[in-house]
């Protein structure tokens, strides 16, 4: 049998070594239209920054040791050009000395690969810039930038290529931009895990313009990138990384059918429309393992193994039929790496399949053994507990906890048996309970019942006079932000502070990263509590909420805000620096060790806290700005973060809520049930509504009165409460004077002049403050003492205990009793 292998790298290399390895009797022969047969293609970009220095290196197996070792007939710089299906032949050129012939076949393999996208846009072809497919592409780049000196860099598209090539332009010492036309980078991840990797490219200094497309190069006294935006970009060099497109011209040009985006349409043997024709790598549709469906994959592991079974196909003895592919992929970005198995939350969007979600941050192996680090992951399920796809970013880890779970997946698995896997452990290497251990406990907790979620993008919906939002987090965390709204109880306080929270509203429990805002749902579940748990805790609702900006090139104060890292304050701490080592610890381990060790300085000594946990370094800012202390700089150090505080003025008490941004929130006790009082309180806070400030009002005692409705609502009560409900007006129509009451002609005089004057009237100030964002709250402890339901009160109404105006009032600069 004569068999024609058409390209070499991943999918030809390894068809014809397998079909070697199976029969001796074979004639092969691999045609090469470039000079390299096999080549690490992954590697490239590392050979521009710098990490691979041998050009040898790149080159994975030479045509002298597959045709000395595999006896085949190795042919590079032919390229062939046309099938003759009704002859058997192919139509080679040999570039060498511009030749031209047949070569008959028995069977054909196809592996043509993909071509970068290059699109027709105005100056495309001007010098400086480039793609980067093949080694020569790979020497082209490095030989630019050595001989034009380049210094900066732009890259266009934030794919797998994309971002390598930014990381090691950077590396080689370029100065890099990257333009993306989406809202994010690595859209294989969804957005708040992609998060991550923005913010650990600005952290190396790239820049990041998303958002943003490219309509043309013009070459001025430099490259200039023309962008949307109608702004233009200066550069030395410009990378395009914007997809590859399959490579089918033989096949379409045969009269053979193609798939999705004009590819090679294959059967699952990777035969094409004609039965001696085969075809493997980027240039195939493929079946996606988890639909069904076709889709496109330009990766190299696929390919090889498509090659070996096609290389064991054509010889007809038995058959190799392809399950489909699952789409594994790995990533490293500077210190960090990004894995993804399966199908992302956007694709499962898109195909309208029912899903659940779980994240969580566990580390990489034991937290007390040396250098640990946080691990962010995200897992996608069926209602059934049938794995959709994850995804992880760290420093350490991910690519195994990714490659378990794509086994999980192959295999038919579910989150049940991700609980059970007997995964190995020390120290070292991972904790007893494996973050993929972590992922199926939290999920099967959600399919059995156990805890009910929500997630960082429900947050702003929440309607917060109808649920009790509560931050379980420890008083020193709360100093770092709180969402708006919520209640501070520290888990271990819980058990203790149950009647601060009312059983007629649902709580929704968060913590850092989920796992004690899923003990204190465990814990109100069990005294009668509708709980809902903050899936992934603040950690995830940051990365969620952390839009990718898009800064103008001409906008350089942006640009440095959002892409350098603190730069250290000009020195003026004292010379004694004391050392805190945070390594290893998980959020909130480094803010408490470092309160700690706050607390223990004396006024003007300098800290310097390590630590592995990238979320400290964005915490300690607002840590130290709400607590009166200095943050002097950070400083990336491999995997550890090294951040140095100078202490200021005594740490103040940590806030119980989320601050009003400056710092100028006004809260008001209302006590009294006096109507001209009721209409003082509401004017000072309609006033402190339209000068932007954040206001609460807390109704207590008598000055429930004020909300109450001004009808009768039937509700079961006792009789001191009934007692108690008929000598207390009901609503603002029924409220006296404090002074002049006269049997009731006192409020009905004040309101006349009032409506002759044209002042609002009581109830349309009240309703102008709840429209305003005026928070009205109900003393729960009040209405309990007084017979008041809530049933009674009027509409929009927060009903809560004191520790949510105490959280108020220490955020606010005027305190009012009335």
């Amino acid at each position: 049998m004569k068999v024609l292998i058409v390209g070499g790298v991943a999918g030809g290399a390894s068809a014809a070594c397998r079909l070697r390895r199976l029969s001796e009797d074979a004639q092969i022969v691999l045609f090469e239209k470039g000079k390299y047969i096999s080549y690490a293609n992954c590697g490239l970009p590392y050979y521009i920054g710098g990490t691979i220095k041998d050009k040898d290196r790149l080159l994975v197996t030479k045509p002298e040791t597959l045709r000395s070792r595999f006896n085949i007939d190795v042919r590079v710089e032919n390229e062939v050009v046309s099938i003759n299906r009704d002859k058997k032949t192919v139509t080679v050129v040999n570039h060498a000395d511009g030749s031209r012939y047949e070569e008959s076949y028995d069977k054909l393999i196809l592996s043509p690969g993909g071509n970068p996208k290059r699109p027709k846009l105005p100056g495309i072809d001007l010098p400086g810039i480039f793609t980067l497919r093949t080694v020569p592409d790979t020497f082209r780049i490095d030989e630019y930038i050595k001989e034009h000196g380049s210094k900066s860099a732009v890259v266009v598209g934030a794919g797998f290529i994309g971002v390598e090539m930014a990381e090691n332009l950077k590396e080689r010492g370029l100065d890099v931009t990257i333009v993306e036309f989406l809202p994010q980078a690595v859209s294989n991840l969804d957005p708040e895990m992609a998060a991550i990797l923005h913010r650990h490219l600005r952290e190396n200094g790239i820049r990041l313009m998303f958002g943003t497309g490219v309509k043309g190069f013009e070459q001025k006294e430099r490259l200039c990138v023309r962008l949307s935006d109608e702004n233009e970009l200066p550069a030395d060099l410009v990378i395009l990384s914007i997809g590859v497109a399959p490579d089918s011209s033989l096949v379409k040009d045969a009269g053979l059918p193609l798939g999705i985006r004009d590819s090679i349409r294959v059967d699952d043997t990777f035969q094409t429309g004609d039965p001696d024709i085969y075809a493997v790598g980027d240039a195939i549709d493929v079946k996606q393992f988890i639909t069904g469906e076709e889709t496109l994959l330009a990766l190299a592991g696929p390919a090889n193994r498509q090659g070996r079974a096609a290389g064991e196909n054509v010889l007809g003895k038995r058959i190799q039929k392809d399950e489909g592919v699952i789409g594994s992929a790995i990533l490293k970005v500077f210190g960090l790496t990004a894995a993804s198995t399966g199908l992302n939350e956007k694709q499962l969007k898109e195909k309208k399949l029912p899903y659940l979600k779980t994240y969580v941050h566990p580390s990489d192996h034991a937290t007390y053994y040396p250098n640990s680090t946080q691990l962010s992951m995200k897992l996608l399920f069926a209602p059934d507990g049938k794995i959709y796809g994850a995804q992880a970013v760290g420093a350490a880890g991910s690519d195994k906890r990714i490659d378990v779970i794509a086994t999980a997946i192959r295999l038919g698995g579910t989150v049940y048996d991700l609980e059970k896997l007997e995964l190995c452990y020390a120290p070292p290497y991972s904790s007893a309970k494996d973050p993929v251990n972590m992922l199926g406990f939290t999920a099967a907790n959600m399919l059995r019942g156990d805890v009910k979620p929500f997630y960082a993008e429900d947050t702003d919906g929440l309607d917060r006079s109808k649920v009790t939002l509560l931050d379980v987090r420890t008083p020193e965390e709360t100093a770092t932000g709180m969402l708006d709204g919520a209640v501070n109880i520290p888990v271990d306080e819980l058990r203790s502070r149950l009647s601060e929270l009312p059983k007629d509203k649902p709580v929704y429990a968060y913590c850092a990263v989920g796992l004690r805002g899923y003990v204190a749902s465990r814990i109100l579940t069990q005294h009668g509590f509708d709980v809902y748990n903050l899936s992934g805790g603040m950690k995830t609702w940051r990365d969620v909420h952390d839009k990718p900006s898009a800064p103008s090139p001409t906008d350089c104060a942006g640009i440095k805000k959002n892409c350098e890292p603190v730069k250290p304050a000009p020195p003026s701490a004292p010379e004694k620096t004391i050392e805190v080592d945070a390594c290893g610890l998980q959020c909130p381990g480094p803010i408490m060790k470092t309160a700690q060790a706050v607390k223990a300085a004396s006024e003007g000594e300098t800290l310097c806290i390590r630590a592995t946990d990238p979320g400290f370094v964005s915490d300690i800012g607002v840590w130290c700005e709400r607590t009166g202390n200095r943050l002097l700089g950070s400083e990336r150090k491999g995997t550890v973060y090294e951040v140095r505080v100078q202490k200021g003025a005594p740490v103040p008490a940590a806030p119980a809520s989320a601050p009003a941004a400056g710092g100028n929130d006004k809260s008001i006790i209302v006590f009294s049930g006096d109507l001209d009082r009721a209409i003082a309180s509401l004017i000072i806070a309609n006033g402190a509504a339209s000068m932007g400030r954040k206001v609460t009002m807390f109704f207590t005692f008598w000055g429930l009165n004020v909300l109450r409705r001004n009808n009768r609502v039937g509700v079961q009560k006792n009789l001191i409460e009934k007692m108690f409900g008929a000598m207390m007006p009901r609503g603002t129509q029924k409220l006296s004077l404090s002074r002049m009451n006269m049997l009731g002609i006192g409020p009905k005089m004040i309101r006349g002049v009032m409506k002759r004057k044209h002042v609002s009237s009581l109830e349309e100030l009240l309703q102008s403050a709840m429209d305003s964002g005026v928070r009205i709250v109900a003393c729960q402890m009040s209405m309990d003492i007084m017979g008041i339901r809530k049933e009674e009160l009027i509409d929009g109404v927060e009903v809560a205990g004191v520790a949510t105006f105490l959280g108020a009032a220490e955020q606010s600069d005027t305190n009012l009793f009335i």
